[in-house]
């Protein structure tokens, strides 16, 4: 059977992403934390590419970076929990795990992204005491 174009283009796209994860170490070398802490490592240096990236094109675009950040951003990282719900909802026939996962994903955005630097702040903002920023 011949590949069809929008195969080899996504085969092109997504070659390099397999070229990183066949250069992971086996999840049984050190019981799995040399994958792990490889793996965020890679997270680490995509994530300050993809940041990267989003600022640059906002540059060129004339959008001011907090811009970049709640749209171009945002967007990127709701993606996935778009896609993994939507085949949850075609697969489950009460949708049940749809739900659970846009609920989920949400209430660890939220609490994750605002409680953890609210909670660094105030231990800062604590252990620094009143300056004319705060």
């Amino acid at each position: 059977a011949e590949d069809s174009g929008t195969a080899w283009a996504l085969h092109v796209i997504s070659f390099p992403w397999k070229v990183l994860g066949a250069l992971l170490p086996p999840s049984s070398f050190f019981g799995g934390w040399l994958t792990f802490w490889t793996t965020l490592g890679y997270l680490a240096v995509v994530t300050a590419c993809v940041s990267d990236l989003a600022e640059l094109f906002g540059c060129v675009v004339g959008l001011p970076d907090i811009v970049t950040a709640v749209t171009l951003v945002a967007l990127g990282t709701s993606m996935p929990d778009l896609f993994a719900s939507l085949a949850a909802a075609k697969e489950d026939p009460t949708a049940d795990a749809s739900v659970v996962n846009v609920t989920g994903s949400n209430s660890v955005n939220v609490f994750l992204g605002l409680g953890v630097p609210w909670s660094l702040a105030a231990v800062y903002w604590q252990v620094k005491g009143r300056t004319p920023e705060w």
